[in-house]
């Protein structure tokens, strides 16, 4: 019942082609260490699947992604993230932009192993127009048409927590989950990287078994990972890094994603990454943001 893992053993689960779904959502609780790891694999020709922020922006700038399945990338306070601007504008990826609703149907179609689930999200929109692969359906039971969403199944899914066990339990105690738990559910694989190990008793106390959201049977390895979602916040241990998001910004239009990521996204270790940003103490020290 171990599912604890290190960094190698995650690394050594990719495979070129895959369909990754990345939880979290813009700056907000991103996987970004394992982001890092990927970006530091030759592993290539993925399909993305995110509420993107800087996990896709680098993704892209890598040339790692292959198709990208979005509702919007961004980092809040920079409204469009800058190496995915570019990647799109290139038209570098191939991309199906939906709606937000219509992104979280598909990861629940796929969770519950069906092929498409109906929605009036994404009637009378071009969403439509630019995916002539959705097909609209007429009810059965009137005369209404229907969005038939289709499945997103995943081949793996990564997302970040506050606490875990090495059982799988995964607890989110920021009021930001969003789709976490269907990104799960629609996983062949889950990986978690986890801000902390806790003992599976934790999980005992109703205050805390409510702010867990999947089961553990969904959760298949756990990395212990503190700090893994800078420069994402990860409330309440700490907010999104400001600075380091704005310097990551203003890299796209001077030295470029590979001078980025030789300074920061692909160093040798995660440890190495952290020490360069103004190590683990600076990351928990960052202040939460206010919505």
């Amino acid at each position: 019942m171990n599912k604890q893992i290190e960094m190698d053993a995650f690394c050594a689960r990719l495979r070129d082609g895959m369909t990754i779904g990345i939880g979290g959502w813009g700056p907000r609780r991103k996987p970004m260490a394992l982001i890092r790891a990927i970006l530091a694999s030759p592993v290539k020709d993925l399909t993305i699947v995110s509420y993107g922020g800087a996990d896709v922006g680098m993704l892209c700038a890598a040339g790692k992604v292959k198709k990208l399945i979005f509702a919007f990338v961004s980092l809040d306070f920079i409204p469009l993230e800058p190496y995915f601007r570019q990647a799109r504008q290139a038209g570098a990826v191939s991309v199906m932009e939906i709606d937000e609703g219509m992104l979280l149907q598909g990861l629940r179609a796929a969770a519950w192993r069906i092929p498409f689930i109906p929605t009036a999200v994404g009637l009378g929109t071009d969403v439509l127009r630019h995916n002539p692969d959705i097909k609209v359906i007429d009810s059965p039971y009137d005369d209404k048409e229907w969005v038939a969403m289709p499945a997103l199944p995943l081949d793996m899914a990564l997302i970040h927590v506050n606490k875990a066990d090495v059982r799988g339990n995964c607890q989110i105690n920021a009021p930001d989950r969003f789709m976490d738990e269907w990104f799960a559910r629609a996983a062949q694989e889950t990986v978690v990287s986890t801000e902390a190990i806790v003992e599976p008793e934790h999980f005992y106390a109703p205050e805390e078994a409510r702010n867990v959201f999947w089961e553990r049977n969904f959760t298949h390895a756990v990395v212990h990972l503190p700090g893994g979602a800078h420069p994402t916040s990860c409330q309440p241990e700490y907010g999104f890094d400001v600075s380091h998001l704005t310097h990551y910004a203003k890299s796209a239009k001077a030295d470029g994603f590979e001078a980025y990521c030789e300074a920061f996204a692909c160093l040798q270790s995660e440890a190495a990454y952290q020490d360069k940003v103004g190590g683990l103490a600076h990351i928990q020290s960052l202040p939460l943001p206010t919505y």
